[in-house]
């Protein structure tokens, strides 16, 4: 049977939801095996490199808090899954729009004949996934960067789609993050006596505030990346297909 172009990308925005919204691992499994079929999927290497961006930036809004790593620990715990599966999302979303966007693949075949030749073309695994040395691919990469800024400016498709994602899914959790952090015991020895105490408070309203906002700055700015960075391969791969 075959299927048509409407209702496949109702399939996949389908497969997407429960994957991100309900955590069906299922799902994005299938969502995988749609995306081979259709396109071939060679290079897939997401780097999940938000979370430690967002653990490291919690520790510093927090600062002076005594338990600032505590905190950080905890929301890293509480929220990871949700960051990584909405990573991966979007770096399947990149590839997918990078592999189909023809502007950029004629180009990018041009640059490798001119590095390889089509021998060594077709004997490849990686193109220019890795190596981006040279000033012909740095600036097709700059002319690409701009055009997705440009873009998004315009749209601002990726940053809705993560802010809709967050508000539904991650807010709820960082302003119940009270209920969550493990409370830590100081003991403090004097000549009379000792003294147990717990140690932090409970974070107040701004903080959950600043917390809440600090993860949606890094969030945004780290899945931008992501989505170029697999919209890079899935050009890459596009030409190599070509000789396959």
């Amino acid at each position: 049977m075959v299927i048509a172009k409407g209702e496949l990308t109702n399939i996949y925005q389908g497969l997407i939801y429960n994957f991100l919204y309900n955590n069906d691992i299922n799902s994005i499994h299938i969502l995988l095996n749609l995306y081979d079929v259709e396109i071939q999927m060679t290079n897939l290497y997401p780097k999940y490199r938000c979370i430690k961006e967002i653990k490291k930036r919690i520790k510093m809004v927090l600062f002076p808090r005594r338990n600032r790593q505590l905190v950080s620990n905890n929301l890293s715990m509480l929220i990871h899954e949700d960051i990584d599966r909405l990573e991966l999302t979007l770096y399947l979303i990149g590839y997918k729009d990078g592999y189909y966007e023809k502007k950029w693949v004629n180009p990018l075949e041009d640059i490798a004949i001119k590095h390889y030749s089509l021998e060594e073309v077709y004997g490849r695994k990686f193109l220019f996934h890795y190596d981006t040395s040279s000033k012909d691919i740095q600036k097709i990469m700059k002319e690409i960067s701009q055009e997705i800024d440009s873009r998004e400016e315009n749209t601002n498709g990726i940053n809705d789609f993560i802010h809709k994602y967050c508000e539904k899914v991650v807010k709820k959790k960082v302003y119940n993050l009270n209920s969550y952090i493990d409370k830590q015991m100081t003991i403090e020895y004097t000549t009379k006596k000792l003294d147990i105490k717990e140690e932090g408070t409970m974070l107040s309203v701004k903080e959950l505030n600043k917390i809440y906002r600090t993860i949606m700055k890094v969030v945004k700015k780290n899945m931008i990346n992501t989505y170029k960075e697999a919209y890079w391969f899935g050009i890459n791969d596009r030409v190599l297909n070509r000789y396959s």
